[in-house]
């Protein structure tokens, strides 16, 4: 009796997180001129819209661009931040951990205003990419942290210890050793990296450059104007994109953890 009704809680709690994917989803088939829910007939009219649509393809490849190179340099700069924090912090641990998670302590918005000033205040500004790209990788870097710092509490510093002993050069000791234990990590951090860069929106909207617009920006600035399926449609492939990532990365890469 009470492992269903906790089948039927879980149930109830998955339906309320997933019905608004759902709804978006069941949008973009709408044969009607307006966003509505349930469709007025099903057709794919906005999806051929929106592949004809330059302004969101280029927000794509833009939104696509900017996660990739904010998941590459959050990978790296958390990854040493974690080996550091675990490693060679000593007594400043707390502080290391503290700073490292402070983007999501503080309110997202704060954080893109400080950034802004900052910015300003060093002759950047938002005319180049620079500033976004800041934004977007101070954003993610603490998934990468937490990650492969959860993977390196396996980690027993008697090993490198031990190769050392036996003539193995600090390169090795780390690629042979402490990698293969925080490669999970580095892929979690980077899955979740990727999927928070390419949503972000507050960041992305103060620190954009002119004449650059992300795919949550695109959308917010055409819902200002617009209410048909097409932005539903964009969603669902966005959605479609992000969890095709995932499984290809888990597949691929996942899979192959022992190896490397």
């Amino acid at each position: 009796m009470g492992r269903n009704v906790l089948n039927i809680y879980c149930l109830a709690v998955y339906t309320f997180l997933l019905a608004p994917i759902f709804v978006v989803v069941g949008a973009s088939f709408n044969a009607g001129e307006f966003l509505t829910f349930p469709p007025q007939g099903l057709s794919l009219r906005w999806y051929f819209t929106f592949f004809e649509n330059e302004v969101f393809l280029r927000a794509i490849g833009t939104s696509l661009w900017i996660a990739a190179v904010a998941t590459f340099f959050s990978v790296i700069i958390g990854t040493m931040a974690a080996i550091h924090y675990v490693n060679f912090a000593g007594r400043y641990k707390e502080a290391v951990r503290v700073a490292a998670l402070s983007p999501l302590l503080l309110p997202e918005i704060l954080t893109a205003i400080a950034l802004l000033f900052f910015l300003y205040d060093i002759g950047i500004g938002t005319t180049t990419m620079f500033g976004l790209l800041v934004g977007h990788v101070l954003m993610t870097l603490p998934f990468v942290f937490m990650n492969v710092s959860a993977s390196l509490e396996a980690y027993d510093t008697d090993w490198s210890m031990a190769a050392r002993s036996l003539g193995a050069r600090p390169f090795t000791r780390f690629r042979r050793i402490m990698l293969p234990l925080i490669k999970p990590g580095m892929i979690g951090g980077a899955l979740f990296s990727f999927v928070i860069s390419f949503d972000i929106f507050t960041i992305s909207l103060l620190l954009k450059s002119i004449g650059t617009a992300t795919l949550p920006i695109q959308l917010f600035d055409y819902l200002k104007t617009n209410y048909t399926p097409e932005a539903a449609a964009v969603s669902t492939l966005s959605i479609v994109a992000t969890i095709t990532v995932v499984v290809i990365v888990e597949k691929v890469i996942g899979l192959k953890m022992h190896k490397f």
